[in-house]
């Protein structure tokens, strides 16, 4: 176990099917390795329990992340280090939980639409398009990107271990651990 760990909020926002659980899996497992006390937020398993029962409205996903915002924020005061993994499509409510638990990384996890269509498991894009999804993020409701995070992650160009390196980077040159970079390899694939 680490010695001193410092809580942070590691925010990863982005479309879905842009690679945001992948990333937050990897580093999960990585930072456990190392020692540091980790919580996982995925923006599904925290819809399914602690906002059971809100709709897609724009009111509702704000008050979707105000929920997860909360709990990030008492992980974080409590040294704890917090992958949130969640569309959060909002600028201003990013924003606002932001500002709420100080201690705050926002990752841009960046894949163009196409891509994130073509990755899409579940089907739901494809159901969007159909029209038996209604206010689905990226096809008829809009996700402001970040104007200036921390950390962007461009999950068509880069392999899972590069997107992790530049989030571990920046959580190092924050204070926030002594990560070690994770190798370069070549068997590493995209997301």
């Amino acid at each position: 176990m680490v010695e001193k760990q410092r809580g942070v909020t590691i925010w990863l926002t982005g479309l879905s099917g842009a690679g945001k659980t992948t990333i937050c899996q990897f580093l999960n497992t990585e930072l456990r390795s190392q020692g540091y006390q980790i919580e996982v937020l995925d923006g599904d398993v925290v819809r399914q329990n602690l906002s059971k029962g809100l709709t897609f409205s724009k009111e509702d996903r704000d008050e979707n992340i105000r929920r997860i915002g909360f709990v990030a924020q008492l992980l974080t005061r409590n040294n704890i280090i917090v992958l949130v993994s969640v569309i959060s499509p909002y600028r201003a409510i990013r924003e606002e939980v932001k500002e709420r638990i100080g201690d705050f990384i926002e990752v841009y996890v960046n894949a163009p639409l196409e891509v994130c269509e073509q990755r899409d498991v579940k089907g739901l894009y494809k159901k969007a398009r159909a029209g038996e999804i209604k206010n689905f993020t990226g096809i008829d409701d809009l996700y402001e990107i970040p104007l200036e995070p921390d950390v962007e992650c461009k999950t068509n160009q880069e392999s899972i271990a590069q997107s992790s390196n530049r989030i571990l980077s920046k959580l190092k040159e924050l204070g926030y651990t002594n990560s070690i970079l994770l190798p370069e390899v070549e068997s590493c694939s995209r997301i």
